[in-house]
């Protein structure tokens, strides 16, 4: 089984947003079943004992697996200095046992079905932030990111079951600000992925980094704290 949520900013809401309490379909998971988290995954931050605490936790009590897609609010660098593997069909950092990171521009095969998976994002409050502490430039994507993103997609004939961004495409920024009281400026990713919402075949894309629940056209689904069992 695979279930998917929105950001859940580290220690701020993991035990909240992952507890049995809040969700208690995990009581039936195994280490096989997969829990996805859409960016913003936050505990790789400082290294810190209670970071390390959290992600033992997750390892260790949870029954299932933990994959995300990074965010803009993740230490870029620390992340980086994990060693690339392949799992799945794509590359990957392992985390330990039971939690990865899914990299930018991939497709993997998860319990037969096919995930592209891009994240990063842009910080809009990045002025009240530190370069290296609170903010890494790693959060957009580098040239190559984005060229092996469409040259992964193109592998799969431009067909995939779903898509996982944690920021989303330009048609989908501009209808969630209308309906949503956002507003975000645009940026280079929102055109990245209006061209894949364009061109490739999809069942449902889910993102996050808006902080709301809501469902949009072009079967998208904006997450935050909604847990949705994929079918």
């Amino acid at each position: 089984m695979i279930y998917i949520t929105g950001d859940i900013h580290g220690t701020v809401s993991v035990n909240k947003r992952l507890n049995t309490r809040n969700f208690p379909q995990q009581k039936q998971l195994t280490k096989k079943d997969y829990v996805i988290i859409v960016g913003d995954f936050g505990l790789i931050w400082d290294g810190s004992k209670e970071d390390q605490y959290w992600l033992k936790w997750l390892d260790k009590t949870k029954s299932f697996t933990t994959l995300f897609i990074d965010g803009n609010h993740e230490n870029h660098d620390m992340l980086d200095e994990y060693p690339v593997e392949v799992w799945n069909g794509g590359k990957v950092h392992k985390i330990n046992d039971s939690i990865i990171h899914l990299m930018r521009g991939q497709v993997f095969n998860i319990e037969g079905k096919k995930f592209f998976t891009f994240g990063g994002a842009a910080s809009h409050d990045k002025e009240y932030r530190k370069e290296g502490k609170s903010w890494w430039s790693r959060e957009m994507p580098s040239q190559e990111e984005y060229k092996e993103g469409l040259k992964n997609l193109e592998k799969k004939d431009w067909k995939v079951d779903y898509i996982l961004t944690h920021t989303c495409s330009t048609t989908a920024l501009e209808y969630i600000t209308q309906r949503c009281s956002i507003h975000m400026e645009m940026d280079e990713m929102h055109p990245y992925f209006f061209g894949i919402e364009q061109k490739t075949d999809y069942k449902q894309w889910y993102f996050g980094h808006f902080h709301h629940d809501f469902e949009l056209p072009k079967d998208q689904r904006l997450l935050y704290t909604d847990m949705i069992e994929l079918g």
